[in-house]
Order: structure tokens, then C-alpha cells, then sequence
């Protein structure tokens, strides 16, 4: 999965509240544990270089499945969650939205000089990518958001984002140093958005000839458009529509999670008793952390594991994410103290979802899928930032999740 890109999103305000973000940093530090544990740091960071699957992890955290928030919400709580462990995980993530994102160069040295890493290289890496996204490539965007993640390795990957508010869009932009071999020539492994007109691209290999020029008589370059190698442009809509997920595959979790006999195998692989509607949570998380490139096409059914903040799908049920957290945090613990069995137990999960998908082909019912959810919502604490104030809480009966 060493594959960049990038990602159209429509422009959203607002802020994500404390009651989403202190989970989506508990639940974004339990999922990045779990793929270090299984594939390493550059398992990690290929991942994060890529911008459907990091659309999916935005959308399992309780996101807005679709919109510009989701690349700020997503590092911040990335970097919330990670950093204070950085020294045993060997993760740092450096930079952030505005201002944050000036602090990088002075990060990334800190973070080199615990590595004997060579931070004045890394400080211009990190100018380079966001001069080449924001000056190089003129496609309208203006960056206002540049995270750097760094492995002890020296491996990176980069996440930034630009605005253009005349077209009320945002693009994130994808690197992965495994990727690149040259800054001045074809850098991104791709670069993807909706054709808004002639887009100059000074750093397309076809370009040195136009690099050159500049440098000696400072002529503009000639125009090229950008290659397609992998496309993701979220619409405009907040409702989440049948049309943006494969329902099969939708299919296969909730048959995996809520028919008897193979809620009680799966059941078994991770915690006896273990409610259905947490299980349907899992297996989605586990695919995110297992899952191979192709299974993140379509990343708004990862939404329904957790739901959204502006209420699409549905609320975030609060009791599910909870027990999902517990859940996961459980088998780190015990990985930690040298018993895998639990960690082991989210790769036989997604294996047995694909499994299900291949012998039954279930088709989500897509409008009964979002009336159930949303008819159970309260007895999950659903909530949405359009609530004016939390819900009681449900009486302990009613967070057994069954």
C-alpha cells in the first residue's frame, strides 16, 4: 500500500465537540497501535498516504463521513492520542492547522535529534511538499493545513490540505516518502479532484523542460494536465445514500454481527456475549486496520460503525463507541504482556466478514439498515452536535448492547 493522492471535500464549519474528540483520540491511538503491532510503522504510515483509506478511518472515528473536517479532526486526534506515547511507539506527528503548522520545522528537529535523524533535511522536506502543493500545482487551493508524520525509522508521510473558498472545496493532498523519488518530478503518486479547467503542474516530469526555462529566462511554463491513478471526491450532500457504499459488503457485517450463529463464532474470537451492535463497530475497525487497499473505495461504510456527528448515517452511539474502545484497548494490554490471542482475533474478524461476503452475498437493506439504527439510537446514547445537550443516560439494562 505504498500509494498518494488526494482528496476532494466540500467545506465545512464548525468544530468537532469534546464529547467526539476525546474518543476519536482514544479510538485513532487504539487503531494506529493495532496496525503497528501488525505491520509496522511503514504499514502505518503507507496507510495514512492514502486518501480513501484515510477517509475511512475519518468516517470509523464518528466523523462527518464526507466533509473538509474530517482531515483536521482526524490528525488533531491522531496527534492528541499519539504523541505522548511517540517515545514508545516511534510515531511523532508533527505540524497542524494554521499556526500549528509553522511550528513543524522546529518538531521535526526535536524529533530527529532523539534519532540521530538529520533534522535540517526534514525541515526542508516539509517545506518542499507544502510549496509544491501550494505554489508548484496551480489548481486554486491555498494550504492552510500541513501534518508531518515521522517514524524513528525516518520514514514519513505527509497530510495537507487547501482551501478555495470561491468553489467552497477543500483537496487533501497524500505523500509517502516510500513514493518519492524527486521533488521537481512526478513526487505525488497521484493527485485527484474534479476537472475544473487547465491546471499547471511544474513539478510533472514532462515539466523540466519549463523548469528550466524559468530558471534561465524565467518564462511561464507550459500547461499539463495532472495523470488519475486513484480518484475520491466526496459530494456536496450530508445524507448518506445507498449509491455511496457497496451494499454487499455492508451486507456481510451486519449478517456477521447480528444473525445467531455467526454473531456467536465472532463473538467467541474477541469477548464472549459480546452485543451485536458493537460487533458490527469491530468488524468495520478491523477491516480499516486489515483491511487491503481495494476494500476502501468506498469509505462511507465505514459510517456505520459509529455513526456521525451531524447525524449522518445516523448519531454516534455513544454506549458502542465506548465498548469498542474497551474492547480494543483490552487486547493491546494483553499484547502487550505478550498474549496476541485477542489482537490476533480483529485479522480473524475481517476474515471472516470477507469470508461472509463470499459465500452469502447479503445485500444490505439499506432503508431498514438506517431506520433500525436510528430507532435504537437513545438506548445507545446517539448523539449529534445538533443535540443542545447530552442525553440522559441510558439505565444499565439498556448498554447491553444485544
Amino acid at each position: 500500500m505504498q500509494r498518494s493522492g488526494s482528496a476532494d471535500l466540500p467545506l465545512h464549519g464548525g468544530r468537532v465537540p469534546a464529547w467526539l474528540s476525546t474518543r476519536m483520540a482514544r479510538l485513532g491511538a487504539a487503531i494506529t497501535e493495532q496496525i503497528l503491532l501488525s505491520y509496522g510503522a511503514s504499514g502505518f504510515l503507507s496507510r495514512l498516504s492514502d486518501p480513501c483509506w484515510f477517509q475511512a478511518l475519518g468516517c470509523v472515528m464518528g466523523m462527518d463521513w464526507h466533509s473538509s473536517g474530517i482531515t483536521t479532526a482526524v490528525m488533531g486526534a491522531l496527534k492528541r492520542g499519539l504523541n505522548p506515547r511517540s517515545a514508545d511507539l516511534g510515531i511523532y506527528i508533527c505540524g497542524g492547522r494554521g499556526r500549528h503548522s509553522r511550528l513543524t520545522p522546529a518538531e521535526l528537529r526535536a524529533c530527529a535529534e532523539r534519532h540521530a535523524l538529520d533534522g535540517e533535511a526534514l525541515a526542508r522536506t516539509s517545506r518542499l511538499v507544502a510549496r509544491v502543493d501550494n505554489n508548484a500545482i496551480a489548481d486554486g487551493y491555498q494550504l492552510y493545513l500541513h501534518a508531518f508524520v515521522l517514524s524513528a525509522a525516518g520514514e514519513w508521510a505527509v497530510v495537507q490540505q487547501g482551501m478555495n473558498g470561491d468553489a467552497g472545496l477543500a483537496r487533501r493532498y497524500h505523500w509517502h516518502s516510500a513514493a518519492v523519488r524527486s521533488f521537481t518530478a512526478d513526487p505525488h503518486s497521484a493527485i485527484h479532484g474534479r476537472p475544473r479547467g487547465v491546471i499547471l503542474n511544474l513539478v510533472d516530469a514532462r515539466a523540466q523542460p519549463a523548469q528550466q526555462a524559468i530558471l534561465e529566462i524565467a518564462r511561464l511554463p507550459v500547461g499539463s494536465a495532472l495523470d488519475e491513478a486513484r480518484r475520491l471526491v466526496m459530494p456536496r450532500r450530508h445524507d448518506v445514500r445507498a449509491l455511496d457504499l457497496d451494499l454487499t459488503r455492508l451486507g456481510a457485517v451486519l449478517a456477521m454481527a447480528h444473525e445467531r450463529e455467526l454473531r456467536d463464532f465472532a463473538g467467541l474470537l474477541l469477548v464472549e456475549g459480546l452485543g451485536p451492535r458493537t460487533l458490527q463497530a469491530l468488524a468495520l475497525i478491523a477491516e480499516v486496520v486489515h483491511g487491503a487497499p481495494a476494500r476502501f473505495a468506498d469509505p462511507a461504510r465505514f459510517a456505520f460503525a459509529l455513526g456521525g456527528k451531524d447525524g449522518h448515517p445516523f448519531p454516534v452511539p455513544l454506549a458502542v463507541y465506548d465498548e469498542s474502545i474497551a474492547v480494543l484497548r483490552r487486547a493491546l494490554v494483553a499484547a502487550r504482556a505478550g498474549h496476541r490471542e485477542k489482537l490476533d482475533a480483529f485479522r480473524r474478524l475481517d476474515r471472516l466478514t470477507r469470508a461472509v461476503e463470499r459465500g452469502l452475498e447479503p445485500r444490505a437493506d439499506f432503508p431498514a439498515v438506517i431506520a433500525r439504527e436510528r430507532a435504537r439510537s437513545p438506548s445507545w446514547n446517539g448523539r449529534a452536535v445538533f443535540d443542545d445537550a447530552p442525553r440522559p443516560r441510558p439505565a444499565a439494562a439498556q448498554l447491553r448492547l444485544f
